[in-house]
Order: structure tokens, then C-alpha cells, then sequence
């Protein structure tokens, strides 16, 4: 037995985005309920995105795509991919940038073996898999770095590698644009050493067993979100610019990365 229906937006949901967040699922929301779906009303924001994925009740969220395809307690399915207007992302593809500190003397990645690196989750795709297949082209990825430090977040990793608790971290590219524009102190002492290989977007999933119809009408109120006038100012937040329907086998592509 599962409880009421649950959405989240919690991969980008920085403090500048979450009014568009907001936007954007009430019209999604709306959309849902006229067509028969208990859809409700607000994103939940208690509880670590992890644990929403793991809900038997999601409706709708984001997830990473590496746990989507490498964690096998995830019982999730793709409803859609989403394409970002950020700065060399082609459609429906994103990477990270790997930064360091602005004064740190190393020009290529190669020069930060044993360095300590900050992590965001043992199991992102930005913040891990994407920088293990970067530092897999100068050298071995299972012993370069010296310790590792897990933040949290991106954003904390950000700030680890500023404030001098960590040396080096991969941070998406999604991420890096959206402090870039609402926090540029942020990243005022830090600059980019390298930049990972590209992979597919952060999907949109919904609990597997939701049923067909119920991922069709998802893929109509994405597509009614995205082409509603009223809520440009709101894409423009998230910097989200189309949204295609897609499956899970556009992701196992990560898998092999991992490998």
C-alpha cells in the first residue's frame, strides 16, 4: 500500500529557482488533476531526493542518471529528458567542470593526483562517475586522488574547495551556470582546470509501476509547461529550454562510463 502521491524538483532547486520549481509544477499539477490524476499540490522539499526516489508513491521527479541505471533498489521509470540553455551543453547533453582554487599552480588535471577531492554523492554522475572517466584518460581513477570528502551537494562542493577543505571537485555544468548568474561570489576564487565528458541529462522519472496513461499524461503537462508563455520567465530560471520523451536506454550508456 503506498501513501498520496509525491513530486519533487530537488536537482536544481537552488534558492534563486525555486519559485520557477514552484511554477512549473503548479501548472503540471493543474494539468494532471483535470485529467483524473491525484497529482498534489506543492513539491516536497523535506526530504533528501534519494529517499523520494525510493518512494513507491513518486508521481514525478529528477534523479542522476548514474543510480538510475548502476542502483538496482531504484524501481523507477524515464518520463523525460530535459535540454538546458547553458554554455557548451548541446541538446540533451551536460558535463562538469572540474574547478580548483584560482591560485592552485596545477594546469592540467594530470598535476592533482593525491590532491584532496570533494564529492557531492559516492554515486553522482557529475560529481564522480563523470570525473572518474575525466581522470581515467591521464592515469588510474581507483587510487589519483588522495582523500575524499563527501559534501552533499555540489553547491558544498563549491564551497569545500574554497575554503581550503578540499582541492579539486567536478561540479555540473547545470549547477556551476545557475551559481554563475545568482552567486558569483561563489565562485569569485575558484577557476576550471578541465571539464569532464559529456553525458545525457538528469531524466525525469516517475515510480515504475505508474501506470502508462498516467506517464502519457505526464508527458503532455511537460509538454504544456514548456509551451505556455506565461511561464517563460520560469524556464529561463532553470535555464530549461526543451523536453523530449525518453527512456531508460538512453542512460545505459552511463553504465559503461562506470565501467
Amino acid at each position: 500500500m503506498t501513501g498520496p502521491p509525491v513530486a519533487s524538483l530537488g536537482m536544481y532547486d537552488h534558492p534563486g529557482q525555486r519559485a520557477a520549481n514552484d511554477a512549473l509544477w503548479a501548472a503540471m499539477s493543474d494539468h494532471l488533476q483535470r485529467h483524473g490524476i491525484a497529482a498534489p499540490s506543492t513539491l516536497d522539499r523535506d526530504r533528501p531526493v534519494e529517499a523520494i526516489w525510493r518512494d513507491p508513491a513518486l508521481l514525478f521527479a529528477q534523479c542522476c542518471g548514474y543510480p538510475l541505471v548502476t542502483d538496482t533498489e531504484l524501481a523507477l521509470r524515464v518520463v523525460a529528458m530535459p535540454h538546458y540553455a547553458v554554455p557548451d551543453c548541446p541538446p540533451e547533453r551536460h558535463f562538469s567542470r572540474i574547478l580548483v582554487r584560482a591560485d592552485d599552480p596545477a594546469t592540467t588535471l594530470a598535476e592533482c593526483a593525491g590532491r584532496t577531492v570533494a564529492i557531492n554523492t559516492p554515486l553522482s554522475n557529475t560529481g564522480v562517475n563523470l570525473l572518474r572517466a575525466a581522470v581515467a584518460h591521464v592515469s588510474s581513477p581507483d587510487d589519483f586522488f588522495g582523500p575524499a570528502i563527501t559534501t552533499g551537494s555540489h553547491r558544498a562542493s563549491i564551497d569545500a574547495v574554497a575554503n581550503g577543505r578540499a582541492d579539486i571537485a567536478a561540479v555540473d555544468a547545470v549547477t556551476h551556470a545557475v551559481v554563475a548568474r545568482d552567486e558569483p561570489a561563489a565562485l569569485a576564487g575558484l577557476r576550471e582546470l578541465a571539464t569532464t565528458p559529456r553525458a545525457p541529462n538528469l531524466p525525469f522519472v516517475t515510480a515504475r509501476a505508474t501506470p502508462p496513461w498516467v506517464v502519457a499524461a505526464l508527458r503532455d503537462a511537460l509538454d504544456a509547461i514548456m509551451r505556455d508563455p506565461a511561464l517563460a520567465q520560469a524556464r529561463a530560471a532553470l535555464f530549461l529550454a526543451a523536453v523530449e520523451p525518453a527512456s531508460v536506454h538512453r542512460y545505459i550508456a552511463l553504465r559503461r562510463i562506470g565501467r
